[in-house]
């Protein structure tokens, strides 16, 4: 879902959102696809898309354990009526989990 509102230039997502359609309206919108990418049947995968690939997971990495958090530990699960709803539940649940990331830091023991 491409949203006007959305300030970033790149859509993130894994192989199977890579279609020649998705990638139309990506580049109709004027945005950078940082999709991985797909290996052909059988085939490996070329040494240039493999290492695309490879930086595209880990900046992936970096914050997919956010929405894990939210979803495994939290319980978060989304059955609103109404998007704004939806958004005050998603908001509450981003909330939470920054405070339960500042608690950890902040109630680290000191390191000498």
């Amino acid at each position: 879902m491409i949203d006007p509102a959305n300030t970033g230039s790149a859509i993130w997502a894994d192989t199977a959102y890579r279609s020649q359609k998705n990638e139309r309206a990506i580049l109709r919108a004027g945005l950078i696809s940082k999709i991985h990418f797909r290996r052909a049947p059988g085939k490996p995968l070329p040494g240039q898309r493999q290492r695309a690939n490879a930086a595209r997971s880990r900046v992936r990495s970096a914050v997919e354990h956010v929405f894990a958090t939210q979803k495994h530990r939290m319980g978060l699960f989304i059955r609103t009526i109404g998007i704004e709803r939806a958004k005050a539940k998603i908001g509450l649940a981003n909330i939470a989990f920054n405070f339960k990331r500042f608690l950890y830091w902040e109630c680290r023991p000191n390191s000498a």
